[in-house]
């Protein structure tokens, strides 16, 4: 929408032409309506800063210019929009579809003149469009670039608004849709998917696969009845398609990621959707093993392609057939999806220092390439928009043009040998499509769900239908030449595309139907929809209750009972999390019930006549303790809830209750005195080390402490002459001890104060209770209580640690060892065995991990001071003195499989080999290959293990990698030698990747070694090119000695056993991320 001027002999009037000269053709789309109209605009220097043109009618509606003449928001330039008249009289879900131009042109030229177009879904809520920068003021008021007239002349000039009301809203972008008026499931019948951050690369593939039917129904097929979804990624993904049918809002697929083992911060990488696809079609394979879903990923994707090498001169042939499950097309050089194809099939030709040798035949000429044996039914094309740029050292986008037709015949890129009675005609059904560069971008589907049915565009939690253009033209990328320029003066500027397809799925069109067969009733399992039923209406019950919240409110009631057994501070501890919360009653009421027909509800719950029955209400004092303050007065009884609420707990969302229960009337009618001081009594029990809540208790303001001493022995049943100490608890960290002789008024005794009383010890007591750690006194067992803390305990590694979560009430001061004891109890573990992981603040996922020699407390190591409210976590998992994990390597050194595995200390390293041999994903290549196990630390080799070595040898901090010992080290002479070889970034000390052990051959020329460690790091050429080979002394100080001349012999070098072979090149892992699914 950059600003073009025009010189040219068509004029302004000429209506329809110029309309179809600045309005490109939408390809696809019907035109509903045509109008243009004009506005004359005078006196423009004295204008308003805001006004509007006449209004016209297009499509039905009424709209008008709107016009900032001296901008909006800026002063240097013209301000233009197309204005809907009628917003707010629009009907609910208004929308419509335009495209249009607005011309400003000078009244006395017609051929003088400049415009904008654009296309928008105007709605209700979005309701103009237009150009904040329509054009430079100064450059309006002179004639300028090429212009032999000023297009505002004497003040005046003219505004045309051309305008084409559209059927079909199918051309507009999803940016342009209001989000919240736009129902995706209405207009197009399905649904997007939220983004978690950045999971839009995850989002276009799930709805490839999930318009994908057959890949729908085999995943159903999968056994899930007892799986937990976070645990689980078959039954999440079930979850996932289930509800992207049923559902009529967007989806979530944080389910779905915490069934991968992912956190949060995976959900804010980007992968690579090949290698998520592969990852999780391993996953989902492995769990269609021995169900009726077995084989269907086979079946769908898999198809078989030969690898071979066949010498030009004699008769030999070395070939390998291998099964595919996408196929990786070049961009770079080629125009259309055919010419990669046979680009991709190029024959490469073996001669001169790169003759092939043949076995029995020695070096040969010879032609090397690959050939198709077989097509799946579901061809998933990955194009290689991404490659590694040499001079730049870093990935870059390809961006250049590459066109893919909608149906495509791959019969000649089949051998001579294959079998061509089925048809090998493909119909396009999908392009996923990045939008962006490199470093980051956007990321969406385009699928065609039905057979014959239409196109739809998948971006995130948005679907929209969309015509044959924006799938095939809008993805193709390169350049394109700026259509709306059309000055003579200027050539045509070109601007390259960034938005453009990145794969392509293919259904061969014999198997159509088959493929995309409808999914019916009878397809899903019956659970799945029983379950994810429940949850909707659980869903529904609770949004309703949510929606009506304001009409209720929430009471909580203590009884004496609640009180007897509450072990802390003031009746019960309501939400001080700090603290182990008190199991209260709690009621969910009416707030325009009336305080009498409450009173009477909860006395019949507890089966008590109304009339034995006062509640008090808590309030918070200033103090920070939550007390009893008034009791509610029964000729409150028509007063409804709500105001009571607000009258006498106005600072509290929730009424807090303490429930008096009277035994008997004082006299007559009156159960409850007046003009007495209610106080609360708890008993400190030194020997159980426990606080027992005795009732409340009634007395005078002029009476005596001493006075309800004989009460208190009677409580307890303790002899008359048994000497008390008695206290109040004023505040946690204030416990006064009480004086017998003062009056309660003295003591500033109120309602709802407590009053704590224990034996009185003799000095051999205390002793004997000091002695045993256990508190003599009150003061210092409230001490106690106000270290105490709720801590929850979580397993580290939850996705491989059965272990349960659970909370404990410990110590702030304690030591680490004193948590590793606690918590070794409540487990039956070993205390030495744990180890403890501190949480992250706001995410609550594990942060870092506590030393066990650390002299920190755990309110140090909780560090929660600063927030509210506090987060007590721990993570903890059981260290096991042998390792947990192997990563086995394969054929190459950059694949690797992580195995994990659980041993008895006993065992030895032969039992690490029978579990690794075990994974159904190590394959060797002879059954006869030797493994080895070897230990890494800071990326070297510091230990190779012999099968017979103790497993409890294995250094606790190592890492673990094993390997099938290669060929030509098995096959190594005498004169041959294995050294080490490890990777570094410039300097020797910046080490990265995996360590390996490689034999360098005696007489071999650094050009052939090359090819061989090419090989076994499994990078292409282009890749090794950047890889600069080193001997690298065994210290630190002594610059490596680089090899740069390939006839150089390795073997002459006479290595020593300190010496290393290093391979200098960037370490790629600080850029990219491994994706994994562990669930």
């Amino acid at each position: 929408m950059d600003v073009f001027d025009q010189i040219a002999p068509l004029p302004v009037t000429d209506y329809e032409a110029m309309a179809n000269k600045i309005m490109p053709e939408l390809v696809g789309q019907e035109i509903e309506d045509f109008k243009y109209n004009t506005w004359h605009v005078t006196n423009w220097r004295h204008l308003e800063k805001r006004i509007t043109g006449p209004e016209f009618e297009a499509g039905n509606w009424k709209w008008r210019i709107l016009l900032f003449p001296f901008g909006n928001n800026n002063q240097d330039t013209v301000s233009i929009y197309l204005d809907f008249v009628d917003p707010k009289g629009a009907p609910a879900g208004w929308h419509s579809c335009v495209q249009f131009a607005l011309v400003l042109w000078n009244p006395e030229d017609l051929t003088q003149y400049i415009y904008h177009h654009a296309h928008h879904r105007f709605t209700a809520e979005e309701s103009d469009w237009g150009f904040t920068r329509f054009y430079d003021l100064r450059k309006l008021l002179t004639p300028c670039e090429n212009r032999t007239r000023a297009l505002i002349e004497n003040d005046s000039t003219n505004i045309t608004a051309f305008v084409r009301v559209l059927k079909d809203p199918a051309a507009f972008n999803i940016s342009e849709i209001s989000s919240y008026s736009y129902d995706s499931k209405k207009e197009t019948g399905y649904v997007g998917l939220k983004n978690q951050g950045a999971t839009g690369y995850m989002n276009s593939l799930l709805q490839s696969l999930y318009c994908t039917t057959y890949f729908r129904k085999a995943v159903y097929q999968i056994p899930t009845e007892d799986d937990e979804p976070i645990k689980s990624v078959s039954l999440a993904l079930q979850r996932v398609f289930y509800q992207l049918q049923t559902s009529n809002t967007p989806v979530g697929t944080t389910e779905l990621t915490k069934s991968f083992g992912w956190d949060l911060t995976e959900s804010f990488v980007q992968h690579d959707v090949q290698e998520f696809n592969r990852v999780l079609q391993d996953n989902i394979e492995g769990k269609m093993k021995g169900t009726k879903a077995d084989g269907a990923i086979t079946k769908l994707f898999v198809g078989k392609m030969k690898s071979y090498i066949k010498c030009v001169n004699v008769d030999y042939e070395s070939s390998r057939v291998e099964g595919f499950y996408d196929i990786q097309l070049n961009v770079k050089g080629c125009q259309t999806l055919r010419d990669s194809f046979k680009d991709y099939i190029q024959e490469e030709i073996l001669e001169g220092d790169n003759k092939y040798q043949a076995e029995g035949y020695g070096l040969q000429d010879a032609k090397k390439g690959v050939i198709f044996e077989s097509f799946p039914p579901v061809l998933h094309l990955q194009l290689k928009r991404f490659e590694y740029d040499l001079q730049r050292d870093a990935m870059v986008k390809i961006n250049d043009r590459h066109e893919f037709p909608m149906e495509i015949d791959l019969e000649e890129f089949l051998s001579e040998d294959t079998d061509r009675t089925n048809p090998h005609k493909y119909l396009l059904y999908g392009v996923l499509v990045h939008s962006g560069d490199s470093h980051e971008g956007h990321y969406f589907a385009l699928f065609k769900p039905e057979k014959d049915g239409k196109w739809f565009k998948f971006d995130d939690d948005h679907v929209i239908p969309v015509i044959d253009k924006e799938v095939f033209e809008d993805n193709y990328g390169g350049e394109y030449p700026n259509e709306n320029t059309i000055t003579i003066r200027s050539a045509a500027r070109n601007h390259e595309r960034f938005t453009n397809a990145y794969m392509l799925v293919y259904i061969r069109e014999s198997n159509v139907d088959e493929i995309l067969s409808p999914v019916v009733s009878e397809d899903i399992p019956e659970h799945l929809q029983k379950r994810l039923e429940q949850e909707r209406a659980i869903e529904d019950q609770r949004r309703k209750e949510m929606e009506g919240r304001h009409l209720y409110l929430i009471v909580k009631i203590v009884t004496a009972e609640k009180f007897k057994v509450h072990q802390g501070f003031d009746l019960a501890n309501f939400d001080d999390r700090q603290y182990p919360l008190s199991e209260v009653f709690t009621y969910k009421i009416l707030k325009a019930d009336t305080y009498g027909s409450f009173k009477e509800h909860v006395s019949r719950s507890f089966n008590i006549p109304t009339k034995q029955v006062r509640f008090w209400v808590f309030v918070n004092r200033q103090n920070k303790t939550v007390r009893p303050d008034a009791p509610i007065s029964d000729s409150l009884t028509n007063i409804s809830m709500e105001e009571i609420h607000a009258k006498m707990t106005s600072r509290q969302n929730e009424m807090k209750l303490y429930m008096e229960v009277a035994d008997i009337p004082l006299s007559g009618l009156t159960w409850f005195p007046a003009n007495h001081i209610m106080v609360f009594i708890k008993y400190f029990d030194p020997d159980k080390q426990a606080l027992e809540g005795l009732g409340h208790l009634y007395v005078q303001k002029f009476g005596k402490v001493g006075d309800i001493t004989r009460f208190l022995r009677e409580k307890k049943n303790f002899s008359p002459d048994t000497p008390l100490k008695i206290y109040e608890e004023v505040k946690p960290n204030m416990i006064v001890e009480m004086k017998l002789k003062s009056t309660f008024q003295q003591s500033e005794i109120q309602d709802g104060d407590i009053i704590c009383f224990q034996k009185a010890l003799t000095e051999k007591e205390i002793q004997e209770r000091t002695t045993s750690g256990r508190y003599w006194d009150i003061p210092h067992f409230y001490e106690s209580l106000t270290l105490r803390i709720v801590v929850s305990f979580k397993p580290k590694l939850k996705y491989r640690d059965p272990n349960p979560e659970f909370d404990l009430v410990l110590n702030k001061k304690w030591t680490y060892d004193q948590i590793a004891g606690a918590v070794g109890t409540y487990l039956n573990t070993d205390p030495l065995k744990l180890r403890f992981t501190t949480a992250h603040s706001t995410s609550g996922t594990p942060k870092s991990d506590i030393k066990q020699t650390t002299a920190h407390t755990l309110s140090e190591m909780l560090q929660t001071a600063y927030l509210s409210p506090p987060v007590h976590i721990l993570f903890y998992e059981l260290e096991m003195k042998e390792p947990t994990k192997v990563y086995w390597l394969g054929s190459t050194v950059k694949n690797e499989i992580v195995i994990y595995f659980r041993l008895p200390n006993n065992g030895i390293i032969n039992d690490i080999i029978k579990v690794i041999l075990k994974n159904e994903k190590v394959t060797l290549s002879s059954p006869n290959s030797r493994i080895r196990l070897f230990e890494v630390y800071h990326n070297k080799i510091q230990k190779e293990y012999t099968e017979t070595e103790p497993i409890e040898r294995i250094h606790e901090y190592a890492t673990l990698y094993a390997e099938e010992i290669p060929q030509d080290e098995v096959h190594a002479d005498q004169n041959d030698r294995t050294i080490q070889v490890y990777h570094f970034t410039i300097n020797p000390i910046r080490i990265h990747g995996i360590p390996f052990k490689f034999v360098i051959k005696n007489g071999e020329t650094l050009e052939n070694t090359k090819v061989r460690l090419r090989h076994r790091l499994g990078m292409s050429k282009i890749e090794f090119l950047k890889v600069k080979i080193a001997i690298v002394p065994g210290t630190s100080y002594v610059k490596p000695e680089y090899l740069e001349d390939d006839d150089i012999i390795l073997s002459e070098k006479k290595l020593s056993n300190e010496e290393c072979l290093g391979l200098d090149h960037l370490d790629k892992s600080l850029t990219e991320k491994v994706i994994f699914i562990r669930g």
